[in-house]
């Protein structure tokens, strides 16, 4: 009877043991949904199942009710009723609209209750009773904004769906300033619309040429954007998408079968071993309450499942934390009596403002004072899902941090190169492509049929990058040309823009218009403007250039002035006293006078004078001085003109060219200049700020006929052809010094106007740009590039190149003088047959004289004349003397005679006796 009555004792004294000690308090938590079927209540039965079922002190349960997204008399009836219950509530998780947000804020706010929020909301309405598990939207929009930095779009469109938005955005706008390479220069904002048809959008952003696009809409509306923007193209390779949403990843994107490059963020760190734990606990809270075996993949997390996981697993932590040393209960309130509060509100909210999770999907979870969430990790996705480049969290700053190295991205972008075969753009145009002739006459295809410097470049990139590459011709030929009213490129450029070409590769300049679309390698050749002018025409033979200086006028008028003035002088001699002379000065009294001046003399002196020898013979008058120092003025200014026009006129074929430089083209209007229709030549003038070069380009517009010209050889070919070399064309240095190895007719004239380079353009954007600089640095650096423009500048020509002499006139020639030689041999030859005249003349005066036959005195004066050692000659023949003889006043007459006539018109003589 005792055993029994102490084991009853003692079962009472268990029982009030486990009633007042160890049983589990009851805590209410009030959830507001949208749905019957948000996603966001699986993780708040796992945490209170699992949490009533391991930890008996408290038994949590969950008060949920659905609310619509803008009913705020709904939401405060529904609220009202959940602390009006006799439980009452521990915390109220919600609500997911914006709209009652604000009524739910300061109900909570008035009572003391712990509001705990899960979506992006404006300033809290309490600091001391919310907490909002979402990131704070301008740490949130700095992170985008860090990270759409990082991938270093110089253009980007943002196409949003709303403009309560925008917010995320800020920071993205921020990044479009001119002055810094780091930041876009071009931002286009447009609005998607109402739906579901997004191909206007679409349409205007694919004329625009852009290829980097963000969008910022919810789940549903991104993937509908992006099934249309793949039926108009616009996710083939190049094309670049940012998603703002943070729930992408749940997104599948190899069902769009896209070639576009499409990243992503998200806040979930999808590779921790805790995320697979967790839905592992939600698989079995389905099997174990609802009888439901369902799978939950990772990647299908939301953002809003998470950190509903992330703040019920907070609070219910934080609770059973406070609740060891003070405990935790809940009571009944009123919203129409605000004096009555939630006792344990406060307490519960600062605690969990400063104690660290736990466990969460989030991860690192920090809150401010006023509840905000100031910690978490942005991670960056680029194409599957597995692939996170980066991430960033607030405390990096402008930071971001890469997952892999600089070398393992380098290696991956090479894989990816050398798996596909690239596409290479040009065009026709010596030495760069040219068309191959097969040695055996048969057709050749592929990258076979071409050769020049462009194809040996894109070789030596290939073999350095070890990969395949397949050249073709662009359509129209052109290198690429923007029309102002189309609003269009053509050319290479178009193809880069169409992404029909990975790489155009040929005289393609480097220009900021161009840089603005395209993306270029770094320079494989500088060169510069320069002038392309016509070596001066060489005259026509003529053996009498020396005439050129004057006229056929002045020549008539100085010849016949020269026996004029002759004739002048020689009776102006005769008229004055002081010519007439003493014949024997021994002789005091002399019975005549002598006058030296006949036309003989008269002739020579003003001969001498023009020629500017002088004379043996000098007048001694006053009025012949006069006269003759007259003649003389007139010949110093006569020869010292014919002189100086003889030296120009003889030198004309080397003074080289009319024009020196872009001064003199700009400083004349007589010889036009123009340059290529569309290049960046005229670009250049049409842009510049130089005085020299905006008178030249007016010069160039206003021109009729125009001065410009479809292309390179059009432009050779007009100077070639030009009618007195009055076309100078204006085009690169290295295509002109290639042209004038070969057509001597042309040159250069004056410096490089410029500075410029060719490079490689890709698509804006394209992966291979730093992998193509270091092809293009190994060739500069090795001397490969110098090589190959040896190679197709000189050695593989097959015109003949032009020598320095061919091309350059450094001295006189032959031509020039050869008139001069010509006179020379002529007056030589005159003087010649006269001295022959004389000779003869003389033999018949010594036969006549001295009673020999003509010819034997012949012989004897041509015996004496060849005898080269004889320097004295007699006065008389040595022969015998005739004996028969004519009379001597017979042959004093002759003598008389021979020496009247030997006079030379001398009158004043006729009558001397011997």
């Amino acid at each position: 009877m005792k055993f029994f009555l102490g084991n009853i004792i003692f079962l009472f004294i268990f029982a009030c043991y486990n009633y007042y000690c160890l049983a589990s308090d009851a805590l209410t938590i009030g959830v507001l949904f949208n749905n019957n079927d948000a996603d966001e209540q699986l993780p708040v039965e796992s945490v209170t199942y699992a949490n009533n079922l391991i930890d008996q002190r408290i038994n949590y349960t969950c008060n949920a009710q659905i609310i619509s997204d803008d009913d705020t008399s709904e939401a405060n009836k529904k609220l009202c009723e959940m602390v009006n219950n006799k439980t009452g509530v521990a915390a109220v998780f919600g609500p997911p609209s914006g709209h009652t947000s604000a009524m739910v804020e300061s109900v909570c706010a008035a009572l003391e209750i712990p509001l705990i929020q899960i979506y992006p909301t404006k300033e809290p309405f309490s600091e001391y009773t919310t907490i909002n598990f979402y990131p704070n939207p301008k740490l949130l929009a700095k992170g985008i904004g860090r990270i759409v930095k990082s991938l270093h779009w110089k253009s980007f469109a943002v196409l949003y769906e709303s403009d309560e938005n925008l917010v995320l955005l800020q920071d993205i706008l921020k990044l479009e300033k001119s002055d810094s390479e780091e930041n876009a220069s071009s931002i286009n904002l447009k609005p998607l619309g109402q739906g579901p048809d997004y191909r206007v959008v679409l349409k205007d952003v694919q004329d625009s040429r852009e290829v980097n696009v963000i969008l910022d809409c919810s789940l549903s509306t991104a993937m509908r954007v992006l099934r249309q923007a793949k039926d108009i193209g616009l996710l083939e390779k190049y094309y670049n998408y940012f998603l703002t949403s943070l729930d992408a990843h749940t997104m599948d994107f190899e069902s769009l079968n896209a070639n576009a490059n499409i990243t992503t963020i998200r806040i979930i760190d999808i590779a921790s071993e805790d995320i697979t734990q967790i839905v592992k606990n939600w698989e079995l809270t389905k099997l174990h309450k609802k009888k439901e075996n369902i799978h939950i993949s990772p990647y299908s997390v939301t953002t809003s499942k998470a950190l509903m996981y992330d703040a019920i697993r907070h609070f219910v932590d934080s609770v059973n934390a406070l609740h060891v040393t003070q405990k935790i209960h809940q009571e009944q309130l009123s919203c129409d009596d605000t004096t009555k509060k939630y006792e344990n509100g406060l307490r519960i909210t600062a605690y969990m403002k400063i104690r660290p999770p736990t466990l969460s999907l989030t991860n690192p979870i920090k809150f401010d004072d006023y509840g905000r969430r100031t910690n978490f990790t942005l991670y960056l996705v680029q194409g599957f899902r597995e692939n996170v480049l980066g991430y960033w969290y607030p405390d990096l700053g402008n930071q971001f941090k890469l997952n892999f190295s600089a070398n393992e991205y380098q290696e991956k972008i090479v894989r990816d190169l050398q798996a596909e075969t690239i596409r290479v753009a040009s065009r026709l145009g010596a030495p760069y492509l040219m068309l191959k002739q097969s040695p055996n006459g048969d057709p050749l295809e592929g990258n076979a049929r071409f050769e020049g410097y462009s194809m040996d470049l894109i070789s030596e990139i290939a073999e350095f990058l070890n990969f395949k590459f397949e050249f073709y011709l662009v359509g129209d030929g052109q290198i690429g040309k923007y029309d102002e009213n189309t609003k269009q490129w053509n050319g290479l450029m178009r193809d880069i823009l169409d992404h029909k070409a990975d790489l155009a590769i040929c005289d393609l300049s480097l220009t900021h218009q161009r840089q603005k679309v395209v993306d270029f390698s770094l320079p494989f050749m500088s060169l510069g403007i320069s002038i392309l002018y016509k070596h001066s025409e060489a005259k026509s033979f003529n053996m009498f250039a020396f005439l050129d200086p004057f006229s056929t006028d002045v020549w008539v008028y100085t010849a016949t002035l020269y026996l004029t003035v002759t004739i002048v002088l020689y009776f102006v001699f005769r008229l004055s006293p002081d010519e007439w002379e003493n014949p024997h000065p021994c002789d005091e009294n002399p019975e005549e006078l002598e006058n030296i001046w006949d036309i003989k003399n008269c002739l020579w002196l003003t001969l001498g004078s023009i020629m500017a020898q002088g004379c043996d013979l000098l007048p001694k008058g006053m009025s012949s001085r006069t006269s003759s120092a007259m003649w003389w003025f007139f010949s110093l200014i006569m020869t010292s003109s014919y002189t100086a026009n003889l030296a120009a006129f003889l030198t004309a074929e080397k003074s080289g060219p009319t024009i020196e430089s872009a001064e003199d083209l700009a400083a004349q209007s007589k010889i036009k200049y123009g340059c290529m229709e569309g290049g960046s030549t005229q670009s250049f003038f049409r842009e510049s700020t130089f005085p020299t070069f905006q008178k030249m380009w007016l010069q160039m517009v206003q021109s009729q006929p125009s001065v410009f010209v479809d292309s390179n050889p059009d432009g050779l070919k007009r100077v070639q052809t030009s009618k007195n070399s009055l076309y100078a064309f204006l085009m690169e240095s290295t295509q002109l010094e290639y042209e004038t190895k070969t057509k001597c007719d042309l040159k250069q004239v004056g410096q490089n106007l410029d500075s410029k380079f060719y490079a490689i353009a890709m698509p804006m954007g394209s992966s291979y740009v730093g992998l193509i600089n270091s092809a293009v640095l190994h060739l500069s650096e090795t001397n490969r590039l110098q090589d190959l423009k040896k190679k197709w500048w000189e050695e593989k020509r097959n015109e003949t190149v032009c020598s320095s002499k061919e091309q350059v006139s450094s001295s006189l020639t032959l031509i020039n003088v050869g008139g001069i030689f010509g006179v020379l041999y002529v007056g030589i030859g005159i003087a010649y047959f006269i001295a022959f005249c004389e000779f003869l003349w003389n033999v018949k005066n010594v036969s006549v004289e001295e009673h020999i036959s003509f010819k034997d005195a012949l012989k004897i004066e041509l015996k004496f004349a060849f005898s080269f050692w004889i320097k004295r000659k007699k006065t008389k023949c040595p022969t015998p003397s005739p004996s028969s003889s004519p009379s001597v006043k017979s042959r004093s007459k002759s003598r008389s005679l021979l020496r009247s006539a030997g006079s030379f018109f001398s009158l004043n003589r006729l009558n001397n006796k011997e």
